[in-house]
């Protein structure tokens, strides 16, 4: 599985919250809501979550494996740079 699309919205004012990303899988799967965050080091990437009952998160969609991830968020990652250089 490729990821073909990589789409990011940034974040005014959203402290740690830098951006949201897409993803597009193959030109056929999407996948929304993925959060670029700025931790206490660098960035890194949130998947989707939703809340539970008990106040907890959970997250919707994520990699099941470590290379998997690597790649989504490398490729989250470099689209963020490439976009806040230009502005």
């Amino acid at each position: 599985m490729e990821i073909t699309e990589v789409k990011i919205f940034l974040v005014e004012n959203g402290g740690r919250l830098k951006a949201y990303a897409t993803l597009v899988f193959d030109n056929c799967f999407i996948v929304r809501d993925l959060k670029v965050i700025q931790g206490d080091t660098s960035l890194f990437v949130s998947m989707p979550s939703r809340r539970r009952k008990d106040g907890s998160f959970r997250d919707i969609v994520h990699p099941l494996n470590s290379d998997t991830r690597s790649r989504v968020e490398e490729s989250i990652i470099r689209e963020f740079n490439k976009v806040t250089v230009q502005e």
